[in-house]
């Protein structure tokens, strides 16, 4: 901490943290890692404050979180306020976010009505905000940073709907061609994480690799809940493939049904970018500047992405996961850990 000195925002006491929320009365929310409960700082103001597990919680990656969200200021990434390092208690304190996480909302049937015109811009417009918050992470800063957990998860909104890149315990800050931290352990879901990062042969691990987790998370957005029956019972992995399919055949999905001619071409318009994103090899993938673009662009100008050769419509994906990790030793998580540190290293 004392070596990144001015970087670092402010340090709260454990007592602090209680005062700030009524000795943890109000909870937000409950994570792998940890809880976030509601408060109030002194000047009255509404914030957030994830009181991280300690088991699940090294101090690197601690330390990794609080000084990579130090370096960043933007509209479409979080703003840490402060954090407690007290021992073995450590937490984080954040603005309030009114909306909470994209996660509860995208898995509620109940929270967001498709048919509804407002609705759609308001994912439209998340889309667009996540890709520049990733814009900036990717080339706005001093020091590159690249967030390698980008979720549903992960994704916090304001009383706008303004969408906030947030958790970045897994994220990378490189100067240059070196990676400025050593790599941590991947705990995000399997289906947000590229496929270069756990199979060499793909490619190399880049900025490339948090386009793909955005295409997923886009896909997702777009009604992996409000899919048909079918495809509904089968995780993201299948999803790319049942919409690819439909898309190439030009039938009109059935997720897009009773919508205006507005929504329809605004979800078009997402769907066939976040399928450019999922390219299996990232060379086949835009920089995150060229999915903004394009998501703002003119939907005629858009072509189709070649179809991602890791989805196969007559292979669950689970099955398809587990075929390709049984051909070498080691766990998933291990391989990953390994297999991303040398490629970030030789980046």
């Amino acid at each position: 901490m004392k070596i990144h000195g001015s970087l670092v925002p402010r340090r709260y006491r454990y007592i602090d943290l209680k005062k700030m929320t009524s000795s943890f009365s109000e909870k937000l929310g409950q994570g792998g890692f940890g809880a976030v409960y509601k408060g109030q700082n002194r000047y009255g103001n509404l914030v957030a404050v994830k009181i991280l597990t300690e088991s699940k919680s090294s101090p690197e990656e601690f330390i990794n979180e609080v000084v990579s969200i130090s370096r960043t200021s933007h509209v479409n990434v979080i703003t840490l306020l402060g954090f407690c390092y007290e021992g073995k208690r450590r937490a984080l304190v954040f603005d309030y976010m009114l909306n909470g996480s994209l996660d509860h909302f995208i898995y509620s049937t109940t929270t967001l009505n498709m048919s509804s015109s407002l609705e759609w811009k308001i994912l439209n417009q998340i889309a667009i905000g996540v890709a520049r918050g990733l814009e900036y992470l990717h080339q706005g800063c001093n020091t590159r940073i690249l967030h390698f957990d980008i979720k549903p998860q992960n994704i916090l909104l304001d009383r706008d709907f303004t969408p906030k890149i947030s958790d970045f315990g897994l994220a990378k800050l490189c100067h240059g061609r070196e990676s400025a931290l050593s790599t941590l352990g991947m705990r995000g879901t399997v289906g947000f994480i590229a496929p270069e990062v756990v199979f060499r042969n793909l490619g190399r691990v880049s900025h490339k690799s948090d386009v793909y987790s955005y295409g997923m998370l886009v896909l997702e957005m777009i009604g992996f809940k409000n899919a048909p029956m079918e495809v509904s019972n089968n995780s993201e992995l299948y999803f790319p493939e049942w919409i690819y399919r439909n898309l190439e055949l030009g039938k009109d999905l059935k997720l897009l049904m009773n919508v205006t001619v507005e929504e329809k071409v605004l979800a078009r318009t997402m769907i066939i970018v976040s399928l450019w994103c999922i390219q299996t090899s990232p060379s086949d993938r835009p920089p995150i500047g060229k999915v903004i673009e394009m998501l703002e662009g003119s939907f005629e100008s858009l072509q189709m992405p070649p179809k991602p050769i890791l989805y196969s419509p007559t292979q669950p994906p689970s099955q398809h996961w587990e075929e390709m990790t049984s051909h070498s030793n080691g766990s998933l998580e291990e391989r990953i850990l390994q297999n991303i540190e040398e490629s970030i290293n030789t980046w």
